[in-house]
Parts: structure tokens; C-alpha cells; sequence
């Protein structure tokens, strides 16, 4: 059992002995200055926010400024959202480009992620993969249990593409892709399902998708008899591409890292 499941698991047994225990002793850290400390507001600022009730820990409301936690194997969140505590992990975008491999070592010698990687002193590694005909958002990094839940299929992430694909889309068949189709492994059917444009022989279809199945998007488009011509990963999960070029990364924000997070903790407490 991983050590975010261990936490998760014991919610409704502990009944947050960690505060308790930790309250009327000299033990851990100051929960408002752990907030500061992780950049969610000054210490005056942290200390409104407990005393609003707005922060909990181990999934409890703590109102008590005096509380101590242990930043090492407490979980706390502000309003609902995660906050990072462990600050050698690195969570960082890639809009991948086309060609470059999702891997961190390509067997046949085509260009992969080390290319973007090696400025890092930490050893970080994708979440999840796109193929290398396809570019767009990628998740790097050294967080192994969280990239692990987000990748894995049973939670479904929501992911968001952009398709070009050939010939003109019509209604019939974005509402055959949202109803499902079937393919070789299996049936599918996407989450939502629209026409961006239908121009000169092509159409632009925006795709979301929960499913984590090779190729996902390719097979789909091509079994309703129109495949693609470039494919764009613009979304997965909270986190947005945004104006970010092909082949830039850059660390995620404070806001997205949360919200990546609490993505990981609500999945982990599936389990």
C-alpha cells in the first residue's frame, strides 16, 4: 500500500491524531507556517485562513492556530485544494512536438524527452504518454506515486485534443463518436465531441476523452471514416496548454500543482 493510500485509508479511524497528538507538544511544525513556508500566503494571511476554517488537514478542518503537523506525512489543503509541502518534487509542462517519443530512451535511437529533461537536476519522467506522431501537453515529473495514479486507466483523467482531420465532419458523426463505436479492443465512445472548423477538404474536431488506450484518438477518427492529419493534446486533467510553443516547458504554477495534487489524492482515496 502506497504511503498516500496509508494516510487516505486511515481518515476514519485516526479521527486526526496527527494534530492532536502534536498540539499540546513541542513536536512539528506550526500549520501557519507551513503554509507560508509552501507559498500559500504570508503567516498573518495563513493564520485567517485556519481560523476561517478554510484549511484542513488529513481531511479534517483545523481552526486552532497552535496546531503542529508533520509536513513529511500530513496532507493539507486550502478551500479544497492541495498544497504542495514537499518541495523536492518538480511537476513541469511540455507541449511535446511531433516526432520526439514519450520516453525517456528511445530503443531505435529516434529523438526522445532527454532533450528537455537534462537541465534538471532531478531525475523526472513523463506522465503518461503521447504518440510521436502527436504533440501537445505532456507532465513531467519526479513525483512517482502521483504520475502513477494520473496515468493509470482506472481513474480516467479527462483529456482534451485537437484533431485535423480529412474530409467535412458533419453533426451524424460527432453524435456517433459521443454515443460509441467499436473497435478491434474493444468499445469506446468520447466524453464530448464538437466541430471547431470544415475548410478545403478538412475539418478541425475537438475531442475529450477519459480513456488512456493507445492511439486512441487516430482509431477513433479513422473508424468513422475520417483519419488524422495532426493531433494536438491540448488539456489533461486541470492542467491547460495555454500559449505555450511547441517544444517550450515550463514549471507548473502553484495553482495548477494543487490542483494536479488534489486530482491525486481524490484518486488515490478510490482505491
Amino acid at each position: 500500500m502506497s504511503h498516500l493510500r496509508r494516510i487516505w485509508h486511515g481518515y476514519s479511524s485516526r479521527k486526526w491524531d496527527t494534530v492532536s497528538q502534536s498540539e499540546g507538544s513541542a513536536e512539528g511544525v506550526r500549520l501557519q507556517k507551513v503554509l507560508a513556508n509552501a507559498g500559500v500566503a504570508s503567516r498573518r494571511v495563513s493564520e485567517n485562513l485556519i481560523a476561517e476554517g478554510r484549511v484542513r488537514v488529513n481531511g479534517q478542518v483545523v481552526t486552532e492556530l497552535g496546531s503542529r503537523i508533520d509536513p513529511e506525512v500530513d496532507l493539507v489543503d486550502v478551500d479544497g485544494q492541495a498544497v504542495q509541502l514537499d518541495v523536492s518534487k518538480r511537476y513541469v509542462m511540455l507541449n511535446k512536438p511531433r516526432g520526439v517519443m514519450s520516453t525517456m530512451k528511445d530503443e531505435q535511437g529516434r529523438p526522445d524527452l532527454r532533450e528537455f529533461t537534462r537541465e534538471f537536476d532531478e531525475r523526472i519522467y513523463n506522465v503518461g504518454r503521447l504518440d510521436g506522431d502527436t504533440s501537445g501537453l505532456l507532465v513531467l515529473t519526479n513525483d512517482g506515486e502521483l504520475a502513477n495514479v494520473l496515468a493509470h486507466p482506472r481513474f480516467g483523467v479527462t483529456k482534451v485534443y485537437i484533431a485535423k482531420v480529412k474530409g467535412e465532419v458533419r453533426g451524424s458523426t460527432v453524435q456517433q463518436l459521443v454515443r460509441g463505436i467499436e473497435l478491434e479492443d474493444g468499445p469506446i465512445a468520447a466524453d464530448k465531441a464538437r466541430i471547431l472548423d470544415v475548410s478545403r477538404g478538412t475539418s478541425l474536431v475537438e475531442l475529450t476523452l477519459h480513456s488512456g488506450r493507445n492511439r486512441i484518438v487516430r482509431r477513433m477518427m479513422a473508424k468513422v471514416g475520417h483519419p488524422v492529419v495532426e493531433l494536438v493534446r491540448r488539456q489533461f486533467g486541470p492542467l491547460h496548454l495555454g500559449p505555450l510553443r511547441t517544444g517550450e516547458m515550463r514549471e507548473l504554477t502553484k495553482e495548477e500543482r494543487g490542483a494536479l495534487l488534489t486530482l491525486g489524492r481524490e484518486a488515490e482515496a478510490q482505491k
